[in-house]
């Protein structure tokens, strides 16, 4: 699926969904939700919420 694909799936611009994949820009809860959702996933994997949380403690 192209960055394109996927903005249009989630209705944001290409450039959102390029700034969030370079870690550029965060992505509000409901971003993320639907994101997980369209790759069947849950939102801490999408994101490696997990390493990042174990990194910081």
């Amino acid at each position: 699926m192209t960055q394109r694909e996927v903005a249009e799936k989630v209705r944001v611009t290409e450039r959102t969904i390029i700034s969030v994949e370079k870690g550029k820009y965060k992505p509000s809860i409901v971003l993320a939700y639907k994101l997980a959702k369209l790759f069947g996933t849950d939102i801490e994997t999408l994101f490696c919420l997990e390493e990042f949380v174990e990194k910081r403690l």
